[in-house]
């Protein structure tokens, strides 16, 4: 055909007696349109500045070219646009989506882009307590957890009256030698086991763990960084925590009990328990047997261990029987019967938990939080963290800009590739940037709903 003789220029096949052609002319033109979003979301909340700021760089300033805060927005939009490898980079740094993003359009260097390649980015993550030669940028862990809660508290107009707090902890599966890996039996792999804890759909918890541990190591200490940070601006807010039965740990439920903090657990049954309940899994198996529907008792008993406990603690019992047998399940809490009855703490308030494994997956599956690949704890803990802040980042631009439509409650993944994935060819000029969006984009409505959002957001 005509068009194979011209260089670079593609022929496919033809429609209605004309030639398809294609060919890599078209000028600048990005794929991420729709992170103009996220740029304004984060001048909403102030995210990447105040994230920046918990970095300490020791490099001479006549001689960097990419600023802490380019670095750190750079990995954050990277990761909430879909750019899980660092390598990803080394073509993004000449896209003009990030350059604008990173608000510096021309480098100072003519042997550099506007924002950094893997290798600067590398060193970020790399970063250390002390300034080597080659790593001179830190990070203050204690101010990048405590940013996570402050950005919890300002999404809030007024004060709470409640907030529950879920706890879990996932795997992080590795696949090579990094610091702190063990074999972990129920995953059956080699893993770390980061701790998560959310309000909802606020992360406000991100710790990356060894996996020889228990799954509730460490639990005390960082809730007890959050609750005393939350009291710093709520001191009336009632905080309950909720979380399945790796949680009803002594040490846990003992604190919350110390700290005015309300807790329900899932408690894992045993013989002992399970004998409680025997006259109400009887009941419940005469009634499935009568209806052939599942049915369930519930039954109040205050309880303690042999020995590990220090005090005896309601467990609401559920004795149920379906598919011809017997699923008795239990959880122990601090509420009171008068306060909440059983049936209704069990069924309405303790299953709603199931929602924060959604999260979690949000986190690990659509912002990559599980590739800690790097060789050091340090540097595995700092990339969760890129992706727990992009993870607020998209959470942000959710609750802010998409409250009134379809996205309301849609998944990270699902607004990157409606609202973040437009195609938009680019033009500079001297008095302004345009990006011409493709005007075939099916969300068109839903993205001006959330620009007008954003910019009386951003007032």
């Amino acid at each position: 055909m005509p068009t194979e003789c011209i260089p670079d220029l593609f022929g496919f096949a033809p429609v209605e007696r004309r030639d398809v052609v294609a060919s890599f002319d078209g000028g600048s033109i990005t794929s991420d349109a729709g992170g103009l979003l996220l740029g304004a979301t984060d001048r909403a909340i102030g995210m990447t500045e105040r994230f920046a700021g918990c970095f300490v760089d020791r490099r001479d300033p006549t001689l960097i070219e990419h600023a802490v805060r380019t670095l750190v927005g750079q990995r954050v939009f990277g990761l909430a646009l879909g750019y899980e490898d660092l390598n990803d980079h080394d073509h993004l740094r000449h896209d003009p989506l990030f350059a604008v993003l990173a608000g510096k359009l021309a480098a100072r260097r003519q042997d550099c882009a506007p924002v950094a390649g893997k290798s600067t980015l590398n060193r970020l993550e790399l970063s250390r307590a002390e300034p080597t030669k080659y790593h001179k940028i830190s990070h203050d862990a204690a101010a990048i957890e405590g940013l996570f809660v402050d950005v919890f508290v300002e999404a809030h107009k007024r004060p709470p009256s409640q907030i529950v707090l879920d706890l879990d902890a996932t795997d992080d599966p590795l696949h090579g030698e990094q610091e702190g890996r063990f074999f972990h039996g129920y995953y059956d792999g080699y893993c770390y086991m980061p701790l998560y804890i959310f309000c909802g759909r606020h992360l406000l918890a991100s710790k990356l763990r060894r996996s020889n541990i228990d799954g509730a190591a460490g639990s005390v200490e960082e809730v007890a960084r959050i609750v005393a940070q939350l009291r710093q601006h709520w001191p009336r807010v009632r905080i309950l925590l909720r979380a399945d039965s790796g949680f009803a740990r002594e040490a846990l439920m003992a604190w919350c009990e110390a700290n005015r903090v309300d807790f329900v657990f899932g408690l894992q049954r045993n013989d002992r328990l399970v004998g409680e309940i025997e006259a109400e899994l009887a009941a419940a198996q005469a009634d499935s047997q009568r209806t052939g529907r599942p049915a369930r008792r519930f039954k109040d008993v205050f309880w303690t261990t042999r020995k590990g406990w220090s005090r005896r603690r309601r467990v609401i019992a559920k004795a149920e029987w379906t598919r011809g047998e017997a699923n008795p399940r239990f959880i122990v809490t601090s509420l009171s019967r008068a306060e909440v009855k059983g049936r209704y703490l069990y069924e309405k308030i303790y299953c709603a938990r199931g929602d924060m494994e959604n999260r979690i997956k949000e986190c690990q599956g659509d912002l990559f939080a599980d590739r800690t690949s790097t060789a050091t704890m340090r540097a595995n803990q700092l990339r969760l963290w890129f992706a727990s802040m992009a993870y607020v980042l998209l959470c942000a631009l959710r609750r802010i800009a998409l409250q009134h439509t379809r996205f309301a409650q849609a998944s990270c993944g699902s607004i990157r590739l409606a609202l973040l994935k437009i195609g938009a060819l680019i033009t500079i000029s001297v008095r302004r940037i345009k990006f011409a969006m493709a005007s075939g984009c099916p969300y068109q409505g839903d993205f001006r709903r959330a620009h007008a959002l954003l910019a009386a957001a951003g007032r």
